[in-house]
């Protein structure tokens, strides 16, 4: 058996856990706009703890600023503007330099100038903007996550560019911390370089000998990758997502991950997905039995401009639900744009049920899933792209 069968198997090995009862009632949702006007696009938002007190804050990233939105009043704080090269379009949290306060590495100069990469560290007093330090250039610099990819014992920074510059694909790229973050060079390996268009990727909390594997949302589908040995990289492809006659019907374009068993059936509900790029289908993946096959089941065909999903258990029956958003007008009963849970009908986890969250308050550029107000109920937080905003929903329960 191969080492790349083996972590395909490791996805798929059953837990043993007793057969909750299905929610017959799914939570409300209270609807508080933090930010009206965040910025011309607000590309992304993430959760850190970023002034110490133990409660996750909200972060935004616009075209040239990063704001900071402090619970539980969600009063906004500035961390950098007009400091990088516009526009500003990844982020992700991580104590980069050892001193147990959380920074951020972001990414820059998007679509395509340069591709900045960079990380932000406090200075003595939150008020004062950050400081912005280089990690390294790639053009079409699109998302990043922190992720122990290559086994080391310590995450690198991993970012994935959108279109290829050269060669036959995008470079996904592994930058590891130095010594001294603020001078030394940032060491870069390339994981992967052979596929086109890969417009998100994702670190599952699977792990085989200590190895992270990371899951890719490209024109040709639904990859993981694994180092083969450690100092390769190979991949497997789970899926060819959504199909159709020209490129941009074709593959996936977001990915985001979870791992829990639908009842006491063989089947787990593995990852949720919109499909294609910018596409209209919600895309939930189930694995049967023991084996790394996947089947993919379509949720939702009526979206325009997909552009987020997430996954969390917002009812609290121990069955996963999805959240998806998405930015232009739908092409179904519900045009939207806005955000949208689809809850499991049954112990299969093939039929679900949606449940409208906002139906055209926020034109979804980004979106998670987290419980922000300390109650055990993950709540949604959005960002918006024509409508510039940053959205709280707060889970009221059912």
């Amino acid at each position: 058996m191969t080492f790349r069968l083996r972590i395909a198997l490791s996805i798929t090995v059953l837990l043993s856990v007793s057969r909750p009862t299905l929610a017959k009632d799914f939570p409300k949702f209270e609807r508080i706009e933090i930010d009206p006007h965040a910025g011309e696009i607000v590309y992304a938002v993430t959760h850190a703890d970023v002034d110490g007190d133990g409660k996750d804050d909200i972060v935004a990233v616009t075209e040239n600023a990063v704001y900071w939105y402090a619970a539980p009043d969600w009063k906004k704080h500035t961390i950098i503007k007009d400091q990088t090269v516009r526009d500003n379009v990844c982020i992700a949290a991580h104590d980069i330099d050892g001193d147990d306060k959380v920074d951020f590495a972001l990414g820059a100069g998007w679509p395509q100038a340069g591709g900045t990469i960079q990380w932000l560290s406090r200075k003595d007093s939150l008020d004062e903007p950050w400081n912005v330090h280089f990690i390294g250039e790639i053009p079409w610099t699109h998302r990043m996550r922190w992720g122990d990819v290559l086994g080391t014992g310590t995450p690198q920074l991993t970012v994935s560019p959108l279109n290829k510059t050269e060669g036959d694909g995008v470079k996904l790229t592994a930058f590891e911390i130095p010594a001294d973050p603020k001078k030394d060079r940032w060491k870069a390996t390339v994981i992967a370089d052979s596929l086109n268009r890969v417009h998100n990727h994702w670190h599952p909390a699977l792990v085989e000998g200590g190895i992270v594997v990371t899951f890719t949302a490209s024109q040709e589908g639904l990859h993981m990758l694994s180092p083969i040995p450690r100092s390769l990289f190979d991949k497997y492809r789970l899926s060819s997502g959504a199909s159709g006659e020209k490129e941009t019907q074709q593959g996936t374009g977001e990915i985001k991950g979870g791992d829990v068993l639908f009842g006491e059936r063989p089947v787990r509900f593995l990852y949720a997905a919109i499909e294609p790029m910018h596409g209209n289908n919600v895309v939930a993946y189930l694995t049967v039995g023991g084996g790394p096959e996947v089947r993919r089941h379509v949720l939702d065909d009526t979206l325009s401009r997909g552009h987020a999903i997430g996954i969390a258990d917002f009812d609290g029956d121990r069955y996963p639900e999805i959240v998806a958003g998405h930015s232009d007008p739908a092409s179904g009963e519900i045009q939207g744009p806005g955000v949208y849970v689809y809850q499991a009908d049954d112990d299969t986890g093939e039929k679900w049920t949606k449940h409208v969250i906002d139906d055209g308050g926020v034109a979804v550029e980004d979106a998670f899933a987290v419980d922000l107000t300390g109650d055990e109920k993950p709540d949604i937080v959005a960002g918006g792209r024509n409508t510039h905003n940053v959205v709280l929903y707060v889970n009221q329960g059912p």
